[in-house]
Parts: structure tokens; C-alpha cells; sequence
């Protein structure tokens, strides 16, 4: 089906501004829970009912590591910190975008596919407008938590590169499926960054003091993150991948700042500058350009191979990226996004 119907636009619009109002329940959980516990609480809710009822995708291994760590583990671990160092909530939303120009990056370094005109165009133009925020940053002296963010987009990159080969690792991969198993890998390590970084009593003493002031908007936050920004959102944006192609749906994802922004701004009073906003849309342009109307080229790719090539039966990683250059991978990040596929569609499906 190539037309979208009016029905299922109004379903996308749904999951944009789902996406785009879960940074304001990052916000609330961060308010009261250090980022990193944080962050392994809102894998570790969905993952129990997940290994108790959800079949695993047969998918090799690596790729689902690989899905986990960029995604979960790097992505949440970075943006979490870069907002509770003082990374504006709405501002956050849009510099994680560079998710996008950076997939197609290491697409073209990792998986050998070839970057059109129209692709380079949009980097550059990316790169322009967070070149725009940074010089922006850098003056109010807080260039650190933009640092942390772009780290956070690329942790998502990596996170698609690993959602793209599991999907293209064979026949019958259900992404729905793996994006609810890739929550399962991110707990552990995050909660061992946690007790390593924030002092192993931290997160427990976050927990104990839930009766204080701010710690029923951080539960409240941390269930509209795994029920309505992960479950509703990345399920309802699963459908509308399955039914259209990528180019028809994945443009919407970059509306999910413009939501970020506007909720920030009413809610949080976080007034952005001009420059900024110049900023925005300059990077959004940038990430349509890169992401949208273009597809790469797979050929053999370098350097991604952990196990030898000829054993049967595992998908082996030149296989893989030549049918990654065909699936949109439907990942979910940090505001609920579905990730997608480096050379065909933004990746976006936050779900942080």
C-alpha cells in the first residue's frame, strides 16, 4: 500500500506527539532518580514480562548485543546524563536527531553503502545546525551536556546498524519482537554504571524516598515511558512500517523535536533562543535530506564480523548488509521512536 490514509496519519500524528511529550516524563523520572538508575529502570520494567511472554526473535546474537548496547545502554546512558547536567529538555529532543546523519555514517563506513549527493548535502546541512547550537551552547558555558547528546545519537546509530542486520538476518524476523527483547540486554550494565558511577545506594535511596515531593511525577513518568512512549508508540509506529513504505511514515519522526520543543516551552518554561531555533531547523532540514528519498548501497562490509563467515545457519554480516540495504529497521529510542533503516528513513522510534 503506498497512499496513507487519513486514518493511519492521524495514528502517526498520535505517535508523534506521544514521542515528542515523553521527554517531559525523561524530565519528571530525572528530577528524582540518578540518570543512570534511571535509565536501567526503564529498560528492566519492560524486560520481565518480556523474557516471561514474549518469544525471542531468531536473530543471531551479536546483532541483538549490538541492537541493546548502542541503543539501550549508550544512547539512554548519555542522554540521561546530558539533561540532568543541563541539557534543555526540548533542545534535547532535537539534537538527538543526529541519530540520523550518523547512521547513515557508519552505514556507509561499517556496511560499505554508498551515500548519494543528496545524502552528503544533508550532513553537511545537519552538521551546520548543530555546529549553529553548539556556538550557541558555548557561549552560556554549557557545551558538555550537547556533547553528551550527540554521543547519545550516535549510541542510537550504532543501535540501527544492529537493529538493521538482526532484521536482514533472516526471513520471518518480527520487529515488534525485537525491539521488546533488545530492552533485555540494557538492565544489567546500566545498573552496574549506576553502582559504579552514583554510588550503589543511590538508586535504592531513590526508591525509599518515592514519598517525597518529586517521587510520584517520577513514577508517573517512568510508566508513561514503558506504556504509552515504548509499548503504545512503538507498536502503533510498528503497524504503520508494516502497512507503508519507510519513505511515506518515517518523515513524521522528525516532527517528534517540534512536539519536544513546544512541550518544554509551555510546560517547563524553557524558552529557546533564536539562535537556536535557527539551529533546529536548519538540523531537521539536514536529517530529511539525509534520511529521506535516498537509499544506499550495500556491498560487502568491513570490520562488524565477530564469527567465522561459513557457519551455517548464522547470518553471516555480508549477507546481512545486503538485505539491510532493503529492511527498514523499526528500533525504538530515546523519546519512542522506531528506528529506521540508514539509507531509506530517519531513525526514529524513541523510546527512551
Amino acid at each position: 500500500m503506498g497512499r496513507v490514509t487519513f486514518r493511519d496519519r492521524l495514528l502517526g500524528l498520535t505517535v508523534v506527539l506521544l514521542w515528542g511529550l515523553n521527554f517531559l516524563a525523561i524530565r519528571a523520572g530525572l528530577d528524582h532518580f540518578p540518570p543512570l538508575f534511571f535509565a536501567a529502570l526503564r529498560f528492566v520494567v519492560p524486560a520481565v514480562p518480556v523474557l516471561l511472554f514474549v518469544p525471542r526473535p531468531r536473530v543471531p546474537l551479536r546483532w541483538l548485543l549490538l541492537y541493546g548496547t548502542g541503543f539501550g545502554v549508550l544512547q539512554f546512558a548519555f542522554l540521561f546524563t546530558a539533561m540532568r547536567e543541563g541539557m534543555p529538555t526540548g533542545l534535547a529532543s532535537l539534537v538527538l536527531q543526529s541519530s540520523a546523519p550518523f547512521t547513515v555514517v557508519l552505514g556507509a563506513l561499517l556496511l560499505r553503502e554508498r551515500l548519494a549527493p543528496r545524502q552528503l548535502l544533508g550532513l553537511a546541512i545537519a552538521t551546520g545546525g548543530i555546529t549553529v547550537i553548539g556556538a550557541d551552547r558555548l557561549e552560556q558555558a554549557a557545551l558538555l551536556p550537547l556533547l553528551l547528546t550527540l554521543a547519545a545519537g550516535l549510541g542510537w546509530a550504532f543501535g540501527n546498524i544492529g537493529s538493521r542486520l538482526a532484521v536482514a538476518s533472516g526471513p520471518g524476523v518480527d520487529p515488534l519482537h525485537l525491539t521488546l527483547w533488545m530492552t533485555v540486554v540494557p538492565p544489567i550494565p546500566l545498573f552496574a554504571l549506576s553502582a559504579l558511577t552514583e554510588g550503589p545506594g543511590a538508586g535504592v535511596r531513590a526508591l525509599a524516598e518515592l514519598a517525597s515531593p518529586t517521587g510520584p511525577a517520577a513514577l508517573a513518568g517512568l510508566a508513561y515511558i514503558v506504556v504509552l512512549g515504548t509499548v503504545a508508540g512503538s507498536g502503533l509506529w510498528t503497524y504503520l512500517m508494516s502497512r507503508y513504505p519507510a519513505g511515506a511514515v518515517a518523515p513524521l519522526s522528525l516532527l517528534v523535536p517540534v512536539v519536544g520543543i513546544a512541550a518544554a516551552w509551555l510546560v517547563l518554561d524553557e524558552t529557546p533562543s533564536g539562535t537556536e531555533l535557527a539551529g533546529a531547523v536548519v538540523v531537521i532540514a539536514g536529517a530529511f535530506l539525509t534520511t529521506v528519498g535516498g537509499r544506499g548501497t550495500a556491498s560487502t562490509p568491513a570490520g562488524i564480523d565477530e564469527a567465522p563467515r561459513s557457519v551455517p545457519g548464522r547470518g553471516s554480516v555480508p549477507d546481512d548488509a545486503r538485505r539491510a540495504g532493503d529492511v527498514p529497521a523499526t528500533g525504538v529510542c530515546a523519546s519512542g521512536t522506531a528506528a529506521g533503516s540508514a539509507g531509506n528513513a530517519p531513525g526514529v522510534i524513541p523510546t527512551v
